[in-house]
This record gives structure tokens, sequence and C-alpha cells, in this order.
């Protein structure tokens, strides 16, 4: 998978998934604690767009631990009361990101990674997919977070690949 898969479509895809994170982030901050806290409604997978945007985070971070060896029992997110705390621990975690990511070589795609789920149950997958994975996992729960933010105060911000490569090369801001 390695030659097929280089690792610089995997970095252009964690720049665009930072991206969109912290754009849809930034749309939520600006409306306040308050309304990020706000229950949305159950037909979400979480009710407030804090706690989405927590998920998103916790994803980041479980998936990076299992990328590094360790399986965490638990995903965080949950506890944070704050957009400003979460933003502090996402920025970590992206950071430790990117360093993986810029890190990687073709090969380490195709590295198989044995991790636990968070009930225990072992699983072994190459890093590429898993890679993939977890940007094409956030992009569901952005979704949820746009409709969110569009119920409490109308349309955010575009999140398109296009839009990214867009503002990215200065055609757009």
């Amino acid at each position: 998978m390695g030659e097929k898969l280089a690792q610089e479509p995997i970095r252009g895809l964690y720049a665009y998934h930072r991206w969109a994170n912290r754009r849809l982030f930034d749309a939520a901050a600006a409306l306040g604690e308050d309304a990020a806290g706000r229950e949305v409604g159950k037909q979400f997978s979480f009710p407030t767009v804090r706690r989405m945007l927590a998920h998103i985070y916790g994803a980041d971070w479980v998936w990076l631990m299992r990328w590094k060896g360790t399986s965490p029992t638990k995903l965080p997110g949950g506890e944070i009361e704050s957009l400003a705390a979460l933003r502090e621990k996402w920025d970590a975690v992206e950071e430790e990101q990117r360093a993986l990511i810029e890190s990687l070589v073709p090969a380490d795609l195709d590295r198989i990674v044995d991790y636990r789920n968070l009930e225990g149950k072992p699983f072994r997958l190459p890093l590429g997919p898993l890679l993939q994975h977890v940007a094409n996992h956030a992009t569901h729960h952005r979704s949820e977070v746009a409709t969110m933010l569009t119920m409490i105060s109308g349309s955010p911000p575009s999140t398109d690949l296009v839009t990214y490569h867009l503002v990215k090369t200065g055609q757009m801001s």
C-alpha cells in the first residue's frame, strides 16, 4: 500500500483536517460558551456543539495513541467544560499528530497497527487506512457541528476541500 499511497496525500489530508476542524471551532467560539454548551438535540451524536467538537478531539487523541502503540480504554472529551480548555488540549494533540504525520515515510503506511478498541477487543490494520479513517470520521461529525451551528445562528463557513485549497492559495478568504 505504501507504494500506492504516498505520504504527501496524507500530509495534505491532515492539513485540511486541522483547517476544517479549526474553522468550525472558531465559528462556535464566536457564538460563545453559552451557545456552544446549549443542547441542540438528541438526534445528534452528542447534544451540544462543544461536546461534538470534543468528540472529534477525543478521536484524534485516541487514534494518535493507538498509532504510537497504546490502546486507551476511555475516550476523552466529555470532561471538557469550556471551549478554551478544549482548544488547549486540541492544540497539543494537533502538534503531536502533525509531528507524527510529517515524520512518515511511504513504508510507514504499510506498518501494521495492533490496537484494542475502547471495550478491549483486539484489531490490526495498516497505518495508511487508519490515518484515512480519522480524517473521514471527523468529516461526519463536522457535518453535525455545521448543522448544529446552522440551527443556533445560521450557516457556518464552508469546510469544503475546494474552499480549503482556495483559501490556502489566497484566492478566497
